[in-house]
């Protein structure tokens, strides 16, 4: 039976009825979950969500048990994979953007038994670069992605195809990092932030009173989960994702670059010309014409983008968060933390870092020439942006028992949870 995408507050039912961490049997492999045989006490259940972000459309497919005469799903595990450039790159070119789900769709259909085909629902969710485009274009391309779904062989909820608001995109990681790390009980949740490629979020539980009151209204979302009530803070800021911010030091758009202009900036070797490519558009960049570079002469570019552009939480400056997406891509590049198992960092070490790349970058250096500019937008907005200090912990993950951190993991819960209410 077709179900819609209900608001934010209704998939916290999802939580309430039961879907617990602890003790959940993480398998390693989901192939191996596919091709075991299911008993009479367990049934297996699936769900895929897609992740149409600005660098990449990603699929998630998830395998849960859930045992007999029980609510509680259990989660298996996870495949994932993902192809590029971002389904918003296809702005001009929907088929060819709908493409490049249906080969992802096809993985999917490998991974799920076929007899589970039908009753294993599939959706969508657009995030920041579609948020940017004009409303035509981004129809045009979940009208193509919604055709692709319709003709394939598995469930299609109503308003399974559909742009996710930032706010959403940032409750929704919430819940699944602490879900993942056991963590759903109040005092003991961690905060988390997100770094994308045109947005990003940061969100936690405020424990003092007034932090609930210095915040926006729009920034607090409140939720009922395991019979108490939550007021979680969250703000998700478009246009300061990674990838968004670079165009914005260099001071690009694309009336300039139709003219062929070089957009020069500190952050770059002097003797630096190159190319970049970023949502349809290739970008020209070099170093600056006055032949100096560095870190202070960067973080002075990048800080007029991110200082006072952002609400500042006091609360935050002394409490953990996980940090992943691009803040774990490019950790992991300024060898900061290992690729397969992330670590701990301090704010003051991506500063640390920057420092280093900034003031010793050459235009053959083996690192992106991005990266100086990169970490110390990283730095400012940690700094300058959300008003982190220096010590302040962050716990870089990218997996937890193999399953991704992703807001995905979220938005599986609820239509799985709607699909069953209905």
């Amino acid at each position: 039976m077709m179900c819609s995408w209900l608001p934010i507050s209704a998939l916290f039912f999802t939580l309430l009825l039961g879907f617990c961490p602890c003790g959940a049997e993480f398998a390693p492999d989901l192939k191996s979950v596919v091709s075991s045989t299911i008993s009479s006490e367990n049934r297996t259940i699936y769900g895929i969500v897609f992740d149409a972000g600005s660098t990449g459309t990603r699929i998630h497919i998830y395998t849960f048990h859930q045992r007999a005469g029980g609510s509680v799903l259990e989660l298996d595990g996870e495949i994932f994979e993902s192809v590029k450039p971002g389904l918003s790159s296809y702005a001009n070119q929907p088929e060819k953007g709908a493409d490049a789900v249906r080969s992802l769709l096809h993985l999917a259909q490998d991974a799920v038994p076929s007899s589970h085909w039908s009753k294993t629902p599939v959706i969508l969710k657009a995030t920041a670069g579609f948020r940017l485009l004009p409303v035509h274009q981004a129809e045009g391309l979940l009208s193509e992605v919604r055709k692709v779904f319709i003709s394939s062989p598995f469930l299609v909820p109503e308003d399974s195809v559909t742009v996710l608001d930032g706010t959403d995109e940032g409750i929704l990681a919430w819940i699944a990092v602490n879900f993942l790390t056991g963590r759903l009980d109040g005092d003991r949740s961690v905060g988390t932030l997100d770094l994308g490629g045109v947005s990003t979020q940061i969100t936690f539980l405020p424990l003092t009173k007034a932090t609930l009151d210095e915040t926006p209204h729009e920034s607090l979302a409140s939720f009922e989960l395991f019979n108490s009530t939550y007021r979680l803070y969250t703000h998700s800021y478009l246009g300061l994702g990674l990838k968004a911010a670079r165009l914005a030091v260099l001071g690009a758009s694309v009336s300039v670059v139709q003219q062929k202009q070089t957009f020069r900036s500190h952050c770059f070797p002097p003797t630096l010309d190159g190319s970049w490519a970023f949502s349809g558009v290739t970008y020209r960049y070099g170093g600056h014409s006055d032949g100096l570079a560095g870190f202070h002469l960067c973080y002075s570019e990048v800080r007029s983008i991110v200082e006072g552009k952002l609400h500042q939480a006091d609360e935050i400056r002394r409490s953990p968060f996980y940090a992943f997406s691009y803040y774990y891509d490019r950790a992991v590049d300024g060898s900061l933390i290992d690729y397969d198992n992330g670590g701990v960092l301090e704010v003051r070490d991506f500063a640390e870092k920057a420092r280093e790349v900034c003031d010793h970058m050459t235009s053959d250096s083996s690192h992106s020439h991005f990266l100086c500019m990169d970490l110390t937008f990283i730095t400012a907005l940690l700094r300058e942006g959300f008003g982190f200090e220096d010590g302040t912990v962050l716990q870089l993950t990218k997996k937890v028992r193999d399953v991704e951190m992703s807001w995905t993991l979220g938005a599986a819960f609820h239509v799985l949870q709607s699909l069953s209410s209905e």
